[in-house]
């Protein structure tokens, strides 16, 4: 349960399931209880519950697999190295230098095709 400590839940969380996963009651390859599991048995938001899971997945210590769930990272399998982008953030980065060369042609083609007529002026 998340006490009044002045640090903040999503913290406390992080702590207590670090200290579980270090301890070896959540052992590697072992799933981590569902989002709404964890906030009922913290008595915390599922946003809140997110942040944890959240702190947890930068440190390396469990990975999310996607429609499956979260699970602790086996100790021998080597974690991103620091300031490493993830595949997904690799993915995203890709898909906006494309989106960013592709926006800059459209404005390329629409300058050069819009001109003024000649004979118009506004009033």
């Amino acid at each position: 349960m998340v006490r009044h400590t002045g640090q903040p839940a999503y913290l406390q969380i992080a702590d207590d399931l670090r200290a579980q996963i270090r301890g070896g009651s959540l052992a590697p390859g072992a799933p981590l209880p569902s989002t709404t599991k964890l906030a009922e048995q913290y008595d915390a938001s599922l946003s809140v519950v997110k942040l944890a899971v959240g702190v947890l997945r930068t440190e390396g210590l469990v990975i999310g697999q996607q429609g499956k769930g979260v699970f602790v990272r086996d100790a021998a399998e080597e974690p991103p190295a620091a300031g490493e982008p993830t595949s997904e953030v690799a993915e995203l980065r890709a898909a906006v230098q494309d989106l960013s060369a592709r926006l800059a042609k459209v404005e390329e083609q629409l300058a050069t095709s819009t001109t003024r007529r000649p004979g118009r002026s506004s009033r």
